[in-house]
C-alpha cells in the first residue's frame, strides 16, 4: 500500500474534477472495480462519494455502508440500542458479500440498501448498481478499520481514500444531525460524547490503511 505521507504531498489536486479522475482510473483493465472512502463520523463521505457518482455518471454508483446498519430490533437483542453506528453495530459480513457480488456479477442490477434518517432503520433497495457501473463508491466508517470483517472488505476495495475535516467541524454537522433526528440538544451532546466521539476515535486508527488522505477544508464540493 502506498505510504499515506508521499499521497498527502503539497500541490495534490482535491477537486473534485481531479478525484474523479482519479476513481475512474481504478477501472483500467478490470471489468468493474470499488473504491472505497473512509473517515469519521461527520466528515462529508457521503456528500463526497455522491458528488464523485454524479460527476462520473452513469459509470459509476453509489453503496454506502449505512444501509448494514442493525435494525432498532436487533440492536436492542444484542444490548447496543446506545451505541447505535458503532462498529459491531454493522452487519458486516453482509457488506462483504455485497462489495463481492458487485464484483462478480457485472452484468446484472444489484440492489443496494441504505438508511432512512426519518425512519431511523435500513431499507432494502434504495440504490441500484447498474451493469454501464464499472465504478462502485462505496462510504462509511470502518471500511479501512483492521478489524475482523473490515480486512476483509478493504481487500476488495481498489483503493481506500480516508476524508478528514478538523474536529470542531465534525462535531458542529454531527450535532445539528442528531437535533435534525429529534434529539434534545443535550441529548444531542451526550450522544456525541458517548457514541460518535469514541466512534471517530477508533477510526482514525485506520488512516493509516488508507492510500489517498483528503480534506474537506477548499473542496469545490463543500463549499
Amino acid at each position: 500500500m502506498e505510504n499515506t505521507d508521499d499521497m498527502r504531498r503539497a500541490g495534490e489536486p482535491t477537486g473534485l474534477a481531479a478525484l474523479a479522475a482519479a476513481a475512474r482510473r481504478l477501472t483500467d483493465g478490470v471489468p468493474r472495480a470499488v473504491l472505497g472512502i473512509a473517515g469519521p463520523p461527520g466528515t462529508g463521505k457521503s456528500t463526497l462519494a455522491r458528488a464523485l457518482v454524479e460527476r462520473i455518471g452513469e459509470g459509476a454508483a453509489y453503496l454506502p455502508l449505512d444501509g448494514f446498519h442493525l435494525s432498532n430490533d436487533q440492536l436492542a437483542r444484542l444490548g447496543l440500542t446506545g451505541r447505535k453506528g458503532s462498529e459491531p453495530s454493522f452487519d458486516v459480513a453482509g457488506y462483504v458479500a455485497l462489495l463481492r457480488r458487485v464484483l462478480d456479477d457485472p452484468g446484472h442490477d444489484i440492489y443496494v440498501p441504505d438508511y432512512d434518517r426519518t425512519l431511523h432503520e435500513p431499507i432494502a433497495a434504495r440504490h441500484r448498481v447498474a451493469p454501464a457501473a464499472r465504478l462502485v463508491i462505496t462510504e462509511g466508517n470502518y471500511l479501512a478499520c483492521d478489524l475482523p470483517g473490515w480486512r476483509a472488505a478493504r481487500e476488495l476495495m481498489g483503493e481506500c481514500w480516508y476524508l478528514d475535516s478538523p474536529g470542531e467541524v465534525r462535531e458542529q454537522r454531527l450535532l445539528e444531525r442528531q437535533l435534525a433526528g429529534g434529539r434534545t440538544p443535550e441529548e444531542a451532546a451526550a450522544w456525541l460524547a458517548t457514541n460518535d466521539g469514541p466512534n471517530g476515535e477508533l477510526v482514525e486508527t485506520s488512516r493509516r490503511r488508507c492510500g489517498r488522505i483528503l480534506s474537506t477544508i477548499g473542496m469545490d464540493m463543500f463549499n
